[in-house]
């Protein structure tokens, strides 16, 4: 807006007021006609930098304006601050989706304002992040819970920053950090604004609320000692916190007032990451590129060759030769595989950098060999998945063997994926990898990682009596329904340890998740009576001495505790 015209003549033109001795009057001063708020995402006119600077070199990621915070989003942002302060002391739950509703509904608010338009891709990251909340109602344990939140803060930014190619959707997953001191300026210039212009109106804002909070106090303090039913509903409807966590109730109303402010200020002016281009490497010739991954396509299809000639040979032959156990076997070979599917990725993406391409013939070739190899790579995955089978049946299973199946499964989809790019073209592939892994992560969340695990090794000692106690202390409340199904004294030694911290803790509705009440109900019918059992008598001094419950890996090497039974 700084650039205006002017409706006089000028001064060096001949014939001007000023030579004609007329008084010089003020000059009208037209201003540029403002802008429409979607064109504050257009890229930049073409430009040299300095000492003729290349414009492409000079990429401008943030916008050129910023609108003002709308009031909608101060309050929603203010709400949110309250909400984090008196919801989320006690732990996640349903709690987490209220304030992150609150959140959005700041962020929408700051979007209107600014003139952005909904897009389908906005609102698959939104649900997509909200349905990740989810997962903390739901399960009780706290590695999915880690793994939704940081999926829904991922896909959160992705909503409001948008992103479509590599830089977006890798920068555009963590654009909120930058969003966090601008935020709050922005905000607090809103404010600033605002009060100037409308103190007379906040006089009777306050009024009113101070009253409507002292009504409340006063009656609702006078029902409760009247009546204990009502005292009961208002106690588990209303936080109960005492002033030793003030501290902590003040940091979480800080976090959410600053996580709401970040994220409106996105919404209203999001870093376009996607103006920033990855150059492309320089290309190599036909030879140089094709050969080393031909040679590693043969390296693959022998192995393969040798997986069949095993399979339909039968292991028992290859175990003679080699001298291992079923699980030594497969716990030998899942770990090097895993790692060569990570490695085909990493070499799948420095291939297509430096492959040719100036010819049909030179594409055609790339999409040869890498599909070939994206092809014998998904083979590799499926016996890496069967050697997983195969170690979890002889040892059971628990949650890095899970966590490592879930892992290899979807980077399966991953090579899918990219297979399905050669084909139909490669401007979608960044936003469905990402989708892909929330997809991962939503999930391996429902499915109830910890239930899985108790799930499979009850089915385990069913079939063959084989059963490790003491690692189903370890799991969480959401394993409660399957160990209930052994036979005493296993159900109560295994629920001894998630019964006690059950027991431990009294968390009020909003963060109780629905695994932890569902184990509650079963054990309030059923109690684990570990005084009427010795427990300790499935226990070795062994296990007792050199188990540690925060690894997961022993001194043979194996994944996760100790089986005795086959010892």
């Amino acid at each position: 807006m700084s650039d205006v015209r002017s409706t006089e003549p000028s001064d060096s033109e001949p014939g001007s007021g000023k030579e004609a001795g007329i008084p010089e009057l003020p000059r009208a001063r037209v201003p540029e006609p403002p802008r429409a708020p979607e064109d504050l995402w257009k890229p930049p006119p073409p430009h040299q930098g300095q000492a003729g600077e290349p414009a492409a070199r000079r990429v401008r990621v943030r916008p050129a304006s910023r609108a003002m915070a709308p009031v909608a989003t101060l309050w929603a942002a203010l709400a949110t601050a309250l909400l984090s302060a008196l919801l989320l002391g006690e732990g996640l739950g349903l709690n987490l989706l209220i304030v992150a509703g609150s959140a959005a509904l700041s962020a929408y608010f700051a979007a209107r304002a600014a003139g952005r338009r909904l897009r389908p891709w906005t609102l698959v990251w939104a649900v997509g992040g909200l349905a990740l909340l989810a997962i903390p109602a739901l399960r009780d344990a706290g590695w999915p819970t880690f793994l939704a939140v940081v999926g829904a803060l991922s896909a959160g930014s992705l909503a409001l920053h948008g992103g479509r190619t590599w830089p977006g959707v890798l920068l555009g997953s963590l654009g909120l950090l930058d969003s966090i001191g601008s935020g709050m300026a922005w905000g607090w210039r809103g404010v600033r604004e605002r009060a100037g212009s409308s103190r007379g109106r906040w006089g009777p804002v306050v009024r009113t609320t101070a009253v409507a909070a002292v009504l409340l106090i006063v009656f609702g303090a006078l029902f409760a000692g009247a009546d204990a039913a009502f005292a009961d509903l208002i106690g588990g409807l209303i936080p109960d916190f005492s002033l030793a966590e003030g501290p902590w109730r003040f940091f979480l109303c800080g976090l959410g007032l600053v996580g709401a402010l970040a994220a409106a200020h996105t919404a209203a002016a999001p870093l376009r990451w996607d103006r920033l281009a990855i150059r492309p490497g320089r290309a190599r010739a036909r030879w140089e590129w094709a050969l080393p991954l031909i040679v590693l396509d043969l390296l693959f299809a022998a192995f393969i060759a040798v997986q069949l000639a095993v399979l339909f040979g039968g292991y028992d032959k290859v175990l003679r030769e080699t001298g291992l156990t079923h699980a030594e076997y497969a716990r030998q070979g899942f770990w090097q595989l895993l790692w060569a599917t990570l490695l085909t990725l990493l070499v799948i993406a420095l291939a297509l950098r430096w492959a040719p391409r100036a010819v049909a013939g030179d594409r055609s070739i790339v999409r040869g060999v890498l599909g070939v190899l994206c092809l014998l790579t998904l083979v590799v995955v499926a016996s890496a998945l069967r050697r997983m089978d195969l170690y979890v049946d002889a040892y059971g299973l628990t949650r890095l063997r899970v966590s490592v199946a879930a892992m290899e499964l979807w980077l399966g989809l991953v090579i899918v994926l990219i297979m399905a790019a050669g084909a139909f073209g490669v401007k979608w592939l960044p936003r469905a990898v990402a989708a892909s892994a929330a997809a991962a992560v939503l999930v391996f969340g429902l499915l109830s990682p910890d239930g899985m695990v108790a799930e499979r090794n009850v089915q385990r000692y069913e079939r063959t009596g084989k059963i490790d106690v003491s690692y189903f202390q370890m799991l969480s409340a959401d394993a409660v329904p399957a160990v209930d199904r052994l036979p005493e004294p296993l159900r109560s030694c295994a629920l001894d340890g998630i019964a006690e911290n059950l027991r431990d803790v009294d968390k009020p509705w909003y963060a109780t998740s629905w695994g932890e009440w569902r184990a509650r109900k079963i054990l309030a019918e059923r109690n684990a009576d570990t005084h009427r059992y010795a427990c300790s008598e499935y226990e070795t001094p062994e296990q007792r001495n050199q188990y540690d419950e925060n690894e997961e890996f022993d001194q043979d090497g194996e994944i996760g505790p100790y089986d005795y039974d086959n010892q």
